[in-house]
């Protein structure tokens, strides 16, 4: 049987921070080089003292170029529970395509995976599938006004790690919170740990 050969796919820390994954990945990170899916800075993160991370997100989250790195993995199971212990992610929220084995909250973002490991020769790939939760934990939609009001409302160390996560995320995660937050002069005039 021929060895597999499976995609870790990032968007966010994971591609300034493997941390323990790093030991589990073979290359460098293949920039702009894996599917274009869904996502916006939709989740309060308690991993990032409550600030926004990006997910996948079908409703608010705009087409975004992702990024991949090989797993030294080839047993897809392994390849899922590394990226789960890194990600600090519950059972079931590692989305993954190999072969008759697909998981993940949005089948459309399956399907993207599936298509797009047919086309460039992946047996497999896994990816980061924790959902926007900025609803339940705000009791308000997510918006990019929201999302700027929710910003202004976070503390020193919670703004801190907010501001450097979502500065720090790759050019490519281009979503409208973003976009915005470019042209907002408060946030602009942060300029924390600059």
């Amino acid at each position: 049987m021929a060895l597999s050969k499976i995609a870790i796919i990032g968007w966010g820390s994971l591609i300034w921070d493997l941390e323990i994954l790093t030991p589990h990945t073979e290359g460098e990170w293949q920039m702009s080089a894996g599917p274009a899916l869904p996502m916006e800075f939709s989740r309060v993160s308690p991993k990032r003292k409550l600030g926004l991370a990006v997910c996948l997100d079908p409703v608010a989250g705009v087409p975004c170029q992702t990024h991949i790195i090989r797993s030294k993995r080839e047993d897809i199971h392994a390849a899922i529970e590394d990226l789960r212990a890194r990600e600090r992610a519950p059972e079931g929220r590692i989305g993954t395509f190999h072969g008759d084995f697909q998981h993940g909250r949005m089948p459309e973002v399956v399907a993207l995976v599936q298509a797009w490991c047919a086309n460039k020769g992946w047996d497999g790939a896994v990816w980061t599938d924790l959902e926007p939760n900025f609803k339940a934990h705000t009791k308000r939609g997510f918006s990019v006004a929201e999302g700027i009001a929710y910003l202004k409302s976070l503390s020193e160390e919670s703004l801190e790690e907010a501001y450097n996560y979502i500065q720090n995320a790759p050019v490519q995660t281009a979503t409208p919170l973003r976009a915005a937050l470019a042209a907002d002069s408060w946030w602009q005039g942060l300029g924390i740990g600059q």
